[in-house]
């Protein structure tokens, strides 16, 4: 079984753990209209959250992955008052924390559930499509490079 995107998502979780280095002024920073650097941040601990919550399901009650896809196009306009509620910091901290604990779930996959998980949502163990997309956003909206 392929585990390539292993290092790509602990790659991008290092990315993340980099932003405390923003300042409060930055975390708050305006992505698009009704986003911030710190929205963007618990929108990817949000979606980390959900993954990792979907294949502890799905390895303690064998719950089929595909069944958690039902709404999610909706969740991101539902929690945006949510998460622009949050102080920046702990959006970060957890962030971070979740990030890391679902990248060692991922990487302690044994080979055939890696397989099963990547047939039903591979999106559950590359992270760093998603990771990246938003941290990309953030990198520009802060003017890094």
């Amino acid at each position: 079984m392929d585990t390539s995107y292993n290092e790509p998502n602990r790659a991008q979780t290092q990315r993340l753990k980099n932003l405390g280095r923003l300042t409060d002024e930055e975390l708050r920073s305006p992505i698009g209209e009704h986003w911030t650097v710190a929205v963007a941040i618990a929108h990817i601990q949000y979606w980390d959250g959900r993954n990792l919550g979907v294949l502890e399901a799905w390895r303690r009650h064998d719950v089929p992955l595909n069944q958690w896809a039902k709404g999610e196009t909706v969740l991101n306009d539902v929690l945006l008052p949510l998460w622009r509620a949050l102080e920046p910091r702990e959006a970060l901290a957890q962030a971070v924390k979740t990030a890391e604990a679902l990248d060692r779930v991922v990487e302690d996959l044994t080979p055939v559930e890696a397989k099963s998980v990547a047939a039903q949502r591979s999106r559950a163990l590359d992270r760093s499509v998603h990771r990246s997309e938003h941290l990309d956003e953030i990198d520009r909206a802060v003017g890094s490079s």
